[in-house]
This record gives C-alpha cells, structure tokens and sequence, in this order.
C-alpha cells in the first residue's frame, strides 16, 4: 500500500478512470452483440439500425479514449461489412 499522498490519490483516481473504461467498453461490446444478432436473425432492417447505434457508441468510446481511434474504425468496417453482405 502507498504511503505518499500524491500515490494514494493515484490509485483512487486509477481505479475510477479503470472502472469506466469498463462500463464504456461493455457498452461497446453489447452493441457490437446486437448487430450480429440481427445479422444472424436475416433482419436488414433491426440490422442496419443496430450499426447505426453501435457506430455511435463506438465512435463515443474513441473519442473519449478507451480505444485507439484506429481500432475504434476497425470495429465499425467489420460491422458495416457484415451487414452489407446481408
């Protein structure tokens, strides 16, 4: 356990950062879950409304820093991709 002021301040701001990286990256993942749901049901429609909103909220996530703007893109094609190829 630190004994430094300024350390212990690092754990506990560490641990709120570390806390919404989770949140934001489940957000990520249960959006990203509900596109190939609508994929693997055949639904164009539910399908190509779930990327829009999955697009967002991956777009959100990159811009807030959780991921790398370049993996943040990555996800989007792939998604845009499969339900293209509907």
């Amino acid at each position: 356990m630190a004994n430094i002021k300024s350390a212990k301040k690092r754990i506990l701001v560490n641990r709120t950062k570390a806390m919404r990286n989770k949140s934001i990256k489940s957000g990520v993942k249960t959006a990203i879950k509900k596109v190939e749901a609508a994929v693997a049901a055949q639904d164009k429609a539910a399908a190509s409304e779930a990327l829009l909103s999955a697009t967002s909220v991956i777009d959100k996530a990159a811009k807030k820093g959780v991921y790398h703007k370049n993996n943040a893109a990555r996800k989007v094609s792939r998604l845009a991709k499969l339900v293209n190829n509907m």
